[in-house]
Parts: structure tokens; C-alpha cells; sequence
């Protein structure tokens, strides 16, 4: 009977890695279970495990019950693997997912102790549970059902609903146009009489070119003495925005914000099929994180702005212990930072006078990226238009003192001057177009490790306020020179995404540095290769999405990335941005103290422990291929 049950042991793992002479003593400890009736043996999170148990005939169904009582992520364990391992070491005994056993299943049970002691004495076997471990925690749903649910509801959370649920759900306002020959008064009435605040126009081929709202009659014609008589094309504001129905209303809110509209045209495949209102999809949201967005629209100061962005770490705590994605978090503070930089812009141009020239005030960096973290500084720039030989000297000085100001009332905001020189005040990135140019073809067929440095910086910039017209044209020249000869260039990009490795040691452990009386690793840094190597793919794809999550999708839908490439990278990344996020509220909601993004990993739990290391595995791996890839060598 030993022997049969010694050679079971040695196909079942990860016990096969174990001597044999360990596997004969393993055996007389384990004890027969025969379970002659279907039934439900563990409720998870709920029942406590007394030990690991092996299933020898039969089937265990192991599973995730959703708030509906809905089987989700279904898993067979068959004769030959076992069930409890992780339960044990990395969830307090209690069972990770609801187990059902199958009618004559027979298992063989180990007690807790005994397997403990296996684990302690055997690394090869410990490990086995906790990469596996690991592994499962990349997956998102996953994640989702293993991850605490003691969070409490806070003020920014009105409904899960909100982050789930998509346009097509929401009831649309039919589109109401008029042609662009129309006179002003006419579509005024029948607005009044629809009463609707928003009227389409349309060209003669019927396409909306633009609307108009009550706002629009007010400052482009009322305040302006404009005739009524006059064609409602001459009046009215654009540009169009729309989303589609497979959006969730979350991204359509942050729209509206980002894009300063208060409508939005519905696409679905391709055609309109109706429009939405921001007062429509905020009535619902009365203690969101949108409603905030809408105080700090509406504050008039810059001590008004900067009590609200002092009131950003609370929400994006109460966001994140609500279980809301990292991705989605990162969101709402770039727009509460946009909105914030954007106020300020136009508070210091009241000041100072309209422009002498169109201008572009763009964000670098992780702002470009639209991945703020509470630890932000400024990374701007400008770009203005080119004038005239008699003029530079005038346009240079007036966004000079513009960007001097604009600087020094973020910083006073709690947006920190940037340690590196890059902001608009600096007189190296406040330029001319076609100075810009120049700056970008030197960075690229000039290459040093230094200039492929700062093109990082650079290739991350995303508009903000001004003239998109002059965004777009540096995009497209950066376009066409990408695709020319770069070996140089793209070897340099390369190296540096390889200068930050994982830490993590030959032993699978994490490698730290003494802070204090701490030792931690550096969390940005972990994350700064996912960046790194995102960016190099996409410049070499000719993908301009600044954003990390937007660039991997549109590498995953050219092929560069497998899908499971795409879900291992864009996981790791955003596992890795919530637990930096969420350290930072903490110390400056608990500790009052500045944030930053060391960890200490003994203050991590086995679980986050298991799963970063994992996460370094993966990066590793895709430091192996762009090494590979740009730089020839192995």
C-alpha cells in the first residue's frame, strides 16, 4: 500500500520534486477520504483548511461565486493535483475559491503542519505554490475575487455601476439639427420650443459640422450684437465630439472634461445614433470623482485650486480600496491636474493679454502619459507658431513670462518645479514649430545616449491648451522622420529601457537598499522598464498614443505583441501603479508626510510579495527580447 502510494506521489506536483526517501515518509502521513456524495466542501474566504489534500479518484470543481451567486472562473482539479497549497501559505488557511466534490471523489489528506514543514524544508516545493500563485494574481478577474472586500465605501464612490457600465445602457437624447442656412433666430425658437439647449447644424450634405447651445447664443451672438437674421453657420462651435456605444460612461464623463463639452454625439458602427449631456450622466454621480472635477472647473482662485487638488489623495484611496481599477484612477487625477493647469492658463492670459501667436502648451512625461501619480512635478513645454523675423523677439518674451507665471502658480499649487530643467520656463522648450523640429530630428539622427534620453521625455507629449492644429503637425513631421534609418537611434532607445532591471535577486528574492532604518526597493523605477520598452515598440510601429495601456493595445492589434504578451505587460504595469498609488494616499493621508515610491517589502503581505515578484519575471523577460530585437546582443 506505501509503495502504490509513493509511486502516486511521484506524478503529482509539486511533490515530485521531493527525494525519495522523503516521499516514503510523506505517505505514511497521509490519511484516505472517500466523499460519497456530492457536496460543498469550502466557501471562500469563509472555510478554514485543515491541511492539503490530493485528489486520487474523481474531481474537485473549484470556483469564484460573483454577488449574483454566479460560478465565475471555473476550475477542474483531476486525480494526480492538488487543492489548498496557496490557501494555506498565503490566505490565513482560508479557501481561496468555493470547492465542490464530485460524487466518489477519493483524495489524500496531509495535514497542515506536516505540509508546512515540507515547504520549510524544501525551497524547490515552496515555491511551486507561491509562483503558481503569482501567476493567477496577473489575472485581472482573478485578482478582482481574491483582493479584500473589507474596503469601506467613501464619499467619491456613488455605484460599482459607474466603472462597469456602458453607453448602449443609457437612455440617448434624439439629435436635433438644423442646416447652416438657417437663420439664427429660427433654430433660437425651435429650441425654445423643444425646449433643448443644444442644436446640430449641418452642412448640404447633411453631416454635422458643429452646434450650438445656449452658451453659444449668448457669447456668439447676443454679446456680439450679431444680426438673427444672419445663417446659424456663422455662429456656431466645434469641434464635434463623440464616443462610441461600446464606451462605458466613465470614459465618456472624463471626456466631456478633457474636452471641455457639454454634449456628446453617439457612434455606433460608425453612424450617430443619438447624443448625451454631461448634466444628464452627472445627476446620477452627486459624490463622484466627476462632481469634483466639476468643483475644481468652477473654482475661481488659485488658493481655491489648490484646497481641491489637496483633496485628490483622499479620493483616489477611497477609489482604489473600492476595488476600482488603477488605470481608471490614473484617469480621473490627470484630468483633476489637466483642468487644474488649464484654469491656470487662462487665469494668467486674462492677465497678461491674448497671445501674440498660436500656441500649444503641451505635458511631458508621465503627465504626456496621463499616468500622474500624487509624487508629480511639472514636465511642460511650448510651441508657438512662427512669425515673422520682426516679431520673434516680441512672441519669445510674451510665453516666456506666460510660461514664468503659469510655473510658479502650479508649483504653489503642489505641482513641484521639475528637478530636471523640463518646463516651459526653461527658455530650451519654449519654442518656435520649426525650432521644435529641429530639436526632434537632432535628438533622432544625432543620437547619443543622452539625447535618446530627452526624445523620451519629448515622444511622451500630449496637448493641453491651445492651437491642436499645431500638435498635429509636429506629430505628423514626427511621423514621417521615425520612418526613415534609425539603427543608432533606436539602439540607444533601446539601452536605455534596459537601464533599470527588475530587483530581483538570483534567489527570487527582492533585492533592496537601506533608507532609514528601512529596506526597500524603488517602485517607479521597477516600473519605469514597462514604460521604457512600450515606448520603443511604439515608435518603431509608429504608434503616437502617449498613454502606456493605449500603446500596448494598438501594439497588440498590429501583432507586435501576443495577446498574452499584451495581458502579462499591461497587468503587471497597472498592479504595480495601484500599489504606488495607494502607498502614496497613505502617507499623505495617514502619515502627513511627502510622498514617494519606496517599499519596504516586509510590510508587504505574501501575496503582494508573490505576485511582484512574478511581475519582475515578466519584465525580465521582456528586457531578454528588446535586448534581442534593437540591440543585436545577448
Amino acid at each position: 500500500m506505501q509503495h502504490n502510494r509513493v509511486e502516486f506521489l511521484k506524478t503529482v506536483k509539486p511533490f515530485d520534486l521531493l527525494p525519495e526517501d522523503v516521499l516514503v515518509g510523506v505517505a505514511d502521513l497521509l490519511q484516505e477520504v472517500t466523499h460519497n456524495k456530492e457536496s460543498v466542501l469550502y466557501l471562500q474566504d469563509v472555510s478554514k483548511l485543515r491541511g492539503l489534500e490530493i485528489i486520487v479518484e474523481g474531481e474537485y470543481e473549484a470556483f469564484f461565486y460573483d454577488s449574483d451567486q454566479n460560478k465565475r472562473l471555473i476550475k477542474h482539479y483531476q486525480p494526480g493535483s492538488c487543492y489548498g497549497g496557496i490557501s494555506i501559505l498565503l490566505n490565513k488557511r482560508r479557501s481561496i475559491r468555493s470547492v465542490i466534490a464530485k460524487k466518489g471523489t477519493v483524495v489524500y489528506f496531509l495535514h497542515r503542519n506536516d505540509f508546512k514543514a515540507l515547504c520549510q524544508g524544501f525551497d524547490n516545493f515552496f515555491h511551486y505554490f507561491t509562483a503558481q500563485y503569482g501567476q493567477r494574481m496577473l489575472d485581472d478577474e482573478y485578482a478582482h475575487f481574491v483582493k479584500p472586500s473589507h474596503a469601506s465605501e467613501g464619499n467619491y464612490i456613488t455605484s460599482d455601476l459607474l466603472y462597469s457600465r456602458k453607453i448602449e445602457t443609457v437612455e440617448l437624447r434624439e439629435i436635433v439639427a438644423s442646416p447652416h442656412q438657417t437663420p439664427i433666430h429660427a433654430v433660437a425658437r425651435r429650441m425654445a420650443e423643444a425646449r433643448n439647449s443644444c442644436s446640430f447644424v449641418t452642412n448640404d450634405e447633411g453631416h454635422i459640422i458643429g452646434y450650438v447651445t445656449d452658451i453659444t447664443l449668448r457669447d456668439n451672438v447676443v454679446a456680439r450684437q450679431v444680426d438673427v437674421t444672419r445663417p446659424i453657420g456663422e455662429v456656431l462651435d466645434n469641434p464635434i465630439v463623440s464616443i462610441s456605444t461600446d464606451a462605458y460612461v466613465y470614459e465618456a464623463i472624463l471626456l466631456m472634461f478633457q474636452t471641455k463639452t457639454r454634449y456628446l454625439l453617439i457612434k455606433r458602427n460608425d453612424e450617430y445614433v443619438g447624443m448625451i449631456s454631461r448634466t444628464q450622466l452627472l445627476s446620477d454621480q452627486a459624490h463622484s470623482p466627476f462632481m469634483f472635477i466639476q468643483s475644481v472647473r468652477l473654482a475661481q482662485s488659485v488658493r481655491e485650486l489648490k484646497s481641491r487638488w489637496e483633496k485628490v489623495p483622499e479620493m483616489v484611496y477611497q477609489l482604489l480600496s473600492r476595488g476600482v481599477k488603477s488605470e481608471i484612477v490614473n484617469q480621473v487625477i490627470t484630468t483633476v491636474a489637466d483642468t487644474i493647469a488649464q484654469k491656470v492658463i487662462e487665469g494668467v492670459i486674462a492677465e497678461l493679454g491674448a497671445p501674440p501667436a498660436k500656441f500649444v502648451f503641451m505635458v511631458l512625461g508621465s503627465e504626456g502619459r496621463k499616468e500622474q501619480t500624487l509624487l508629480t512635478d511639472q514636465d511642460n513645454a511650448i510651441i508657438y507658431e512662427d512669425k515673422a523675423n520682426e516679431q520673434r523677439e516680441l512672441v519669445r518674451d510674451y510665453f516666456l513670462r506666460f510660461a514664468e507665471s503659469v510655473s510658479d502658480r502650479l508649483n504653489s499649487i503642489g505641482f513641484s518645479f521639475c528637478e530636471g530643467g523640463f518646463m516651459a520656463k526653461n527658455t530650451k522648450w519654449t519654442h518656435s514649430l520649426s525650432h521644435w523640429k529641429r530639436n526632434y530630428v537632432s535628438w533622432m539622427h544625432e543620437s547619443t545616449p543622452e539625447t535618446a534620453q530627452t526624445f523620451s521625455a519629448f515622444f511622451d507629449c500630449r496637448y493641453l491648451y491651445g492651437e491642436q492644429a499645431i500638435m498635429d503637425e509636429l506629430k505628423e513631421f514626427l511621423n514621417e522622420e521615425s520612418q526613415k534609418p534609425l539603427e543608432r537611434f533606436f539602439y540607444h532607445m533601446a539601452n536605455n529601457a534596459l537601464q533599470y532591471e527588475p530587483p530581483l535577486t538570483f534567489f527570487n528574492n527582492i533585492r533592496t537598499f537601506a533608507k532609514g532604518n528601512q529596506q526597500v526597493f524603488n517602485l517607479k523605477k521597477a516600473m519605469t522598464p514597462i514604460v521604457d520598452l512600450v515606448r520603443v515598440y511604439a515608435l518603431k510601429y509608429q504608434v503616437f498614443a502617449t498613454n502606456t495601456g493605449e500603446r500596448l493595445a494598438a501594439l497588440r492589434e498590429q501583432d507586435v505583441f501576443t495577446d498574452k504578451e499584451y495581458q502579462e505587460l499591461l497587468q503587471s504595469y497597472y498592479y504595480l501603479m495601484g500599489m504606488r498609488l495607494k502607498k502614496q494616499a497613505i502617507q499623505i493621508i495617514d502619515d502627513k508626510s511627502e510622498p514617494d515610491n519606496y517599499i519596504d517589502p516586509k510590510k508587504l503581505t505574501k501575496v503582494e510579495r508573490v505576485t511582484i515578484k512574478e511581475i519582475f519575471k515578466v519584465i525580465a523577460d521582456f528586457q531578454l527580447r528588446i535586448k534581442v530585437s534593437f540591440t543585436k546582443t545577448l
